[in-house]
């Protein structure tokens, strides 16, 4: 239950700063322009907190005076009926209203700073400033994080499926990843991104690794065709035929009491050698040969105080989510994994001065990738799976709020972006739709007609429809299986 409220938590107040830091942008861009602003609302419906600005002759932000519209002019007549502010009861987005003569009589003091006789570039520089606000957003938090540090893991590849596509090409169990075509990786996080771009370039995934010994070498992943079946979420490794390290020993931990692991004569401290004449050389490698194998009995070689013992365990048979899965009973030593993760780990931190660029890097990495995912969901050929509703990111939302400011902040930038860029997308309803209305206008010379525009808005609405359809059926089958 306190997991459920910190997820609903964590997703209003990322809903309500990148909603705010949306909404800034139009308002800040529409006062700059000329534009009158009616009102700027963080949510929707009722306010439950409203105040209205009253500073006759001077806008919300501070502008240099040479700026200010001429007291008297067409441009500054009305400046003393000023903006309203609401914090409205449904915090799931916001809005600027401004002044529009479609909407209603405007007062002929104030016909040219209606929206609909502003300057079409004025109109869509108003438009372009809300998702634009949402990647300065984005840059300036990834420029604080690499600022700050960002911890990582170090890249590696961990267990590698025999006969898969990783193991044709020539990875080995403890190879470190250096790069993914031309892209460095210096954590698992930027080799799975590089890897994910690589899938949806052409196919072919290049990945540059190093020994143990020292020695790079390339190996090439051809996964052309499987792109919609790697893309599935939580898919893409097991896809390719290997697990990202470090790779964890099986070492025998703590036992179950009368377990199967204690009865059949195991240690703390037992390190697993075969089973069933078959090598193993990791912990989840153990872990999914016992789980597959409900009631049966394995016969096991372990080292034991530098000699090999053989043990015989009958793997307990146990329901997980209406299937049988086999149990053996044990954890693995702790504290080995834990000396493994704290090798493992990694800071990317860099200079003030430098830590900027690497966060304009940053955001555009992630919006290449982003574009480049939905123009290929669009076509078919990456999984629709990877659409989230509200469910979804407060899902999210939860588990980075509980990982820690610096994950929450990540978290945050990723979604500005998703939504910079689901604001541009050409859908009436949404920013860059109204941005085409614009651009039409300005080639035909005249606004686009009311029937025309009421039936653009219902197509938007008829899209958005869809498209939340879908997130909410993948979230929900997330959770209901």
């Amino acid at each position: 239950m306190i997991e459920i409220l910190l997820s609903i938590a964590a997703f209003i107040v990322a809903i309500g700063v990148l909603v705010t830091v949306h909404e800034f942008g139009h308002f800040w861009v529409a006062r700059r322009l000329g534009f009158k602003v009616l009102r700027f609302s963080v949510g929707f419906g009722q306010p439950i907190l409203r105040w209205r600005e009253r500073q006759p002759g001077e806008p919300f932000w501070p502008m240099s005076p040479r700026r200010l519209p001429a007291r008297g002019s067409a441009a500054g007549a009305g400046m003393g009926e000023t903006t309203e502010y609401w914090l409205s009861r449904i915090p799931l987005g916001g809005y600027v209203k401004l002044l529009d003569e479609r909407e209603g009589p405007v007062p002929a003091e104030d016909r040219e700073r209606a929206f609909n006789r502003r300057p079409i570039p004025y109109r869509i520089a108003v438009l372009l400033a809300g998702p634009g606000f949402n990647f300065v957003f984005a840059i300036l938090a990834y420029w604080l994080l690499f600022v700050v540090g960002v911890p990582g893991i170090v890249a590696s590849v961990g267990t590698v499926d025999p006969d898969s596509v990783a193991d044709q090409a020539g990875l080995r169990e403890g190879d470190r990843i250096l790069r993914v075509g031309a892209r460095e990786t210096p954590t698992l996080e930027a080799a799975g991104l590089a890897i994910v771009d690589e899938l949806l370039a052409d196919g072919i995934i290049d990945i540059v690794v190093e020994d143990e010994s020292g020695q790079s070498r390339l190996a090439e992943l051809d996964v052309r065709g499987r792109e919609a079946e790697l893309t599935e979420p939580g898919a893409l490794f097991a896809g390719l035929g290997f697990q990202p390290g470090p790779v964890f020993p099986p070492v025998v931990g703590e036992l179950t009491a009368n377990g199967a692991a204690e009865q059949a004569g195991f240690a703390p401290g037992d390190r697993i050698l075969a089973v069933d004449g078959e090598p193993i050389s990791s912990w989840n490698q153990w872990v999914e040969y016992v789980r597959a194998r409900p009631g049966d009995s394995i016969a096991i070689v372990v080292e034991r105080d530098g000699r090999e013992t053989a043990l015989t365990l009958t793997a307990e048979p146990v329901a997980d989510d209406g299937e049988l899965i086999g149990r053996a009973g044990m954890v693995a030593d702790m504290e080995g994994v834990r000396e493994l993760v704290r090798e493992a780990r990694t800071v990317q931190r860099y200079g003030v001065f430098e830590g900027l660029p690497r966060g304009l890097d940053k955001t555009w990495e992630i919006s290449a990738l982003t574009v480049r995912m939905l123009g290929r969901m669009i076509v078919g050929d990456v999984s629709v799976r990877n659409l989230s509703s509200p469910i979804g990111i407060a899902a999210y939302a939860g588990d980075s709020a509980q990982a820690g400011l610096g994950a929450f902040l990540s978290f945050l930038s990723v979604v500005s972006i998703s939504l910079g860029i689901l604001n541009l997308l050409p859908v009436p309803l949404l920013d860059g739709g109204q941005i085409v209305y614009q651009l039409v206008e300005l080639f035909k010379g005249s606004p686009l007609s009311e029937r025309t525009m009421a039936v653009g808005q219902q197509i938007g609405i008829l899209l958005l429809i869809v498209l939340m359809s879908f997130a909410f059926y993948n979230d929900l089958s997330r959770i209901f299986g």
